[in-house]
């Protein structure tokens, strides 16, 4: 895998968390603070970010952004009004 393989790889999976973290950080604004759903969904969403990477092969070195990406999704999904 070349180089630019691999970052167009770490962008559609930075891509893939923040849309994955969406829904979750808009439940986890509706419920209580520190509560058992909040903290399932702030979590839930990890183990297939993980799968995700995993199947892709992409290096450990990248889980900063995904974890960038995560807060970013939970951020505008605590944000969105219906």
């Amino acid at each position: 895998m070349d180089f630019s393989q691999k970052i167009l790889i770490v962008v559609l999976l930075c891509i893939l968390t923040v849309v994955i973290n969406i829904p979750f950080g808009y439940l986890r604004k509706r419920s209580k603070r520190f509560s058992f759903k909040w903290l399932l969904y702030i979590h839930l969403p990890i183990p297939f970010i993980i799968l995700a990477r995993t199947i892709s092969q992409v290096d450990f070195k990248y889980i900063p952004l995904f974890i960038l990406a995560a807060f970013i999704g939970q951020f505008f999904g605590g944000k969105i009004e219906f």
